[in-house]
């Protein structure tokens, strides 16, 4: 048993083994800290992903056998024994509640002893039949409903922990801790797993609806600037671009064609060695004037840089002694292998420590040195989450702590770093595109990416619940790449029409990005267009020495992919005035322009059902194709709304239809008193 009270605006509750606060943190929202002993830690502090809020002191009734504390729509009730359940406000229907994992033990909260100062915490949840679970972040999974899931909370290549989850019951829960650790959305029980804390943290709202939900989540954790109008448009992408002449080749090769061209990009290699952030001077001589040409043509250029430094860098000295250098816990100053120019092949690399503030400072000094004066403002962090081999984050120490313990808040602190070294120095509105974020990263002017994801059917149709997902995370800006990362080949007619249907989705993405590792033709392997060296743990890696993917252009594919591709650019050329309005109520609301049915069409069932479809914005229904050979699919329409083929104009109506899908035109449907289906025509 234990004793609370009211205190500073909230609820304390204390045993003799343990300390519960209970706050308003935002609308509608509760915070929950709770740590063995008497005191409270704050961990995060302004590095976390809930911001400081003004919030009225909430109503705190103290009673015989417990208290209750309430905040508009969410009443939290403490009972003696310190477990919590929360509540609508205004019928008292139960939301969630800390649930006993067993009678011997009858602690829903529990802190397993570690021997350097942490605890390996677990809070556990009743489940509920029916319950539908959302969020997460980024999985690779392909599932959009969580329930029934153990996810790992775990930042890798193409899985982006955003530890947020938003419930058909009426609620959404934000487990505010950087650790590693894992979630089990089990039938039998909901359970939350660090592997090393110093206290539990979780912040859990209320709302009518789920757009509500998110709003209030946003509203807490921050929500994304007004995206710049140019990401908003097509992007051109190759592993990689060797040379200045080279960019400007292919960019002038799209205007000749008149296509459509927004932003190019600048990938890994360019730069000396790793940790220079600059540059190669024999291979781009005179950048400033490649980007003068390029926003002369409307071509905003956008450039790699990476959180690994070469040994031979010309800041690793200057690094490592001020201790801005992450380490193993076995002192060994290399987390990991990678490609690199100097010595050319896989080289052992240092990593930056993001988590240490004169880290992100010293970064954000040599991009503004290296960088801006060329008129560069936009960068690809790439590697961010960063790519450690093995990948096993509790074998390296940062600053804020082990690895286990703040592992996932790399990538949050590495995009921060870099908006606030541009802000600083006058950009108005900084942009990052991230292999990896983290809760409340959005308010960076964090773009998310899915990674390096294979060229497949399978991997296309993940895409679709990793974006909706990614959205209902708090990451409006998300994206892939167009005919996925790795394994397509250029000649190969099953990858071409691969590559046609997913531009076809990806045009009602947020972010429109053609990028991959392409193979010339069906005969070719990797190691014939790149020099493959082993490194010292046995993994493979390649070069970059002179090294170029394969022809990644909308011309690279054959006439027929090419016939198929270009209208699909001017669609979304014409669509950008309506892509910028959604983002700005993502600015505004926090609502991503990429919605699961469900975010519109709350009492529609069968909304909560669909995973292979999506809103873009309110007024688009899109329906890709996600596999080969296909001319049509069911299409789900919720009732309520006049629905009309985008295409031909013709009324539709709502339920379930099967909907034509000739080449270039999956099926999508508008209101039909939107003003947006008159692009289509």
């Amino acid at each position: 048993m234990g004793n609370a009270r009211a205190e500073a605006g909230g609820l304390v509750w204390t045993s003799a083994d343990e300390i519960v606060r209970i706050e308003p943190w935002g609308s509608d929202a509760l915070r929950v800290r709770a740590a063995r002993g008497d005191v409270l830690p704050d961990p995060l502090g302004e590095d976390g992903a809930l911001l400081e809020v003004d919030a009225p002191a909430a109503d705190v009734t103290l009673g015989p056998h417990g208290a209750t504390i309430g905040h508009g729509a969410i009443t939290a009730q403490l009972d003696a024994g310190g477990r919590l359940r929360f509540l609508r406000s205004d019928d008292g229907r139960e939301l969630l509640a800390e649930h006993d994992p067993h009678f011997v033990d009858p602690r829903a909260r529990h802190y397993g002893h570690r021997p350097d100062g942490y605890w390996r915490i677990e809070a556990t949840f009743t489940a509920y039949d029916g319950e539908r679970l959302y969020g997460l972040g980024q999985q690779q999974h392909g599932r959009l409903d969580q329930k029934g899931c153990v996810v790992d909370l775990v930042q890798r290549n193409t899985q982006v922990t955003v530890p947020f989850l938003l419930s058909s019951r009426g609620y959404g829960l934000l487990w505010h801790c950087p650790a590693v650790g894992r979630v089990e959305l089990g039938a039998n029980g909901t359970r939350w797993v660090a592997e090393a804390a110093t206290g539990l943290d979780y912040w859990i709202t209320a709302a009518d609806t789920p757009a509500g939900i998110v709003e209030r989540y946003t509203a807490a954790s921050g929500r994304a600037p007004l995206l710049p109008e140019r990401a908003a448009g097509f992007w051109q992408s190759n592993l990689r671009y060797r040379s200045q002449a080279e960019v400007m080749s292919v960019a002038h090769e799209y205007r000749a064609r008149g296509l459509p061209l927004d932003v190019i990009v600048i990938d890994a290699g360019h730069w000396t060695v790793m940790g220079d952030w600059r540059f190669d001077p024999q291979q781009w001589p005179d950048p400033g004037a490649m980007v003068r040409e390029l926003d002369a043509m409307g071509v905003q250029v956008i450039v790699s840089v990476w959180p690994t430094v070469n040994g031979v860098s010309e800041n690793a000295e200057t690094m490592r002694a001020r201790g801005w250098l992450a380490r193993t816990t076995y002192g060994d100053p290399h987390p990991t292998w990678l490609f690199d120019n100097r010595p050319p092949g896989v080289v052992p690399l240092e990593l930056l420590d993001a988590t240490n503030p004169e880290a992100r400072a010293f970064l954000g000094a040599r991009l503004r040195a290296g960088y801006l004066p060329h008129g560069i403002e936009w960068f690809w962090l790439d590697a961010d989450e960063p790519e450690i081999k093995p990948l096993e984050p509790g074998r390296v120490e940062y600053h804020a702590g082990p690895g286990e313990a703040v592992h996932n808040l790399y990538p949050h602190l590495h995009a921060r770093a870099v908006y606030e070294a541009m802000r600083e120095a006058g950009v108005e509105t900084p942009f990052t595109l991230n292999r990896s974020l983290w809760a409340g990263s959005q308010r960076y002017g964090a773009a998310l990416w899915s990674g390096d994801i294979h060229s497949s059917w399978q991997a296309l149709a993940a895409q679709i619940p990793a974006g909706l997902s990614a959205g209902l995370a708090g990451i409006p800006w998300w994206g892939s790449d167009i005919g996925g990362f790795k394994g397509g080949v250029a000649d190969d007619p099953g990858f071409r029409e691969l590559l046609m249907r997913w531009f076809e989705f990806a045009v009602f993405c947020p972010l429109f990005r053609l990028h991959g590792l392409r193979q010339g033709s069906a005969t070719a392997g990797l190691e014939d267009i790149t020099e493959l060296v082993a490194p010292a743990d046995g993994s493979e890696a390649f070069s970059l020495a002179g090294f170029s993917g394969g022809a990644n252009e909308v011309w690279s594919f054959g006439d027929e992919v090419y016939e198929h591709i270009v209208p699909l650019l001017h669609l979304r050329r014409r669509l950008r005035p309506y892509v910028m309005s959604q983002m700005r109520t993502a600015h505004e609301r926090g609502l991503p322009p990429m919605r699961p049915l469900f975010l519109e069409f709350p009492a529609d069932p069968r909304a909560w059902t669909v995973e292979d479809e999506f809103l873009f914005g309110s007024d688009l229904l899109v329906a890709p194709i996600l596999g080969p050979g296909l001319t049509e699919r069911e299409v789900y329409l919720p009732a309520g709304v006049a629905w009309a083929d985008a295409w031909t104009g013709e009324p539709v109506g709502s339920g379930s239809i099967m909907a034509p899908a000739p080449p270039g035109r999956i099926p999508v449907f508008v209101r039909d008193d939107s003003k947006v289906g008159r692009v289509f025509g």
